[in-house]
């Protein structure tokens, strides 16, 4: 059995905490708990808590969790920092390691912030829909091209105008077909 602050790392624990609230509502940075960590994974386990810091009522009390260490909780049960720095359209899909936090009102075992991977799929603000309506109105002149980022090519499409209708034509079929993407690497909204 092991007593922590909900596991935090040095110079967090109790950090912010309400006093006005009573003491078992707070969340977990701010209660220290006596986790077993011989439980079954996935049981409901009930732990026995202590409130940190200044709060009304009880300051021990009871509070009932699932058995799992906090980098094993669902995705909605933590905040990743994501990133827009990696390609989104690769294959394979593209991954990239960044630091998850567990939300406040669950309780696990192990530390609140964890590395996680992650994968690449962020978007840039490019819809589909436009990129194709450019291609089939605009895309003689590269409209299309410049829209998605692809200035070298756009420049090019311009001055030969779309390729005398095939780079045109090519275009309109490599975007409805979600092949041609921003030059960024992002996806479409």
């Amino acid at each position: 059995m092991r007593t922590a602050a909900c596991d935090q790392e040095p110079g967090q624990v109790g950090t912010d905490c309400p006093s006005d609230i009573e003491c078992f509502k707070l969340g977990g940075p701010c209660i220290k708990c006596s986790f077993n960590e011989s439980c079954t994974y996935g049981s409901s386990v009930n732990v026995t808590c202590t409130a940190i810091g200044n709060c009304t009522g009880e300051k021990t009390f009871e509070r009932s969790y699932l058995c799992r260490y906090c980098y094993q909780t669902e995705n909605w049960e933590h905040v990743c920092a994501y990133s827009a720095k990696c390609k989104s359209i690769s294959s394979p899909q593209a991954y990239y390691r960044t630091n998850c936090t567990v939300k406040s009102e669950v309780l696990c075992m192990g530390l609140r912030t964890f590395l996680k991977n992650v994968p690449c799929n962020w978007t840039g603000g490019y819809k589909w829909s436009t990129a194709l309506i450019l291609s089939i109105t605009l895309g003689g002149f590269g409209a299309d091209r410049f829209y998605l980022g692809h200035w070298q090519e756009g420049i090019g499409k311009l001055f030969s105008f779309g390729g005398l209708g095939v780079w045109t034509l090519i275009d309109v079929i490599l975007i409805s077909l979600h092949y041609l993407g921003p030059a960024d690497g992002s996806l479409y909204i």
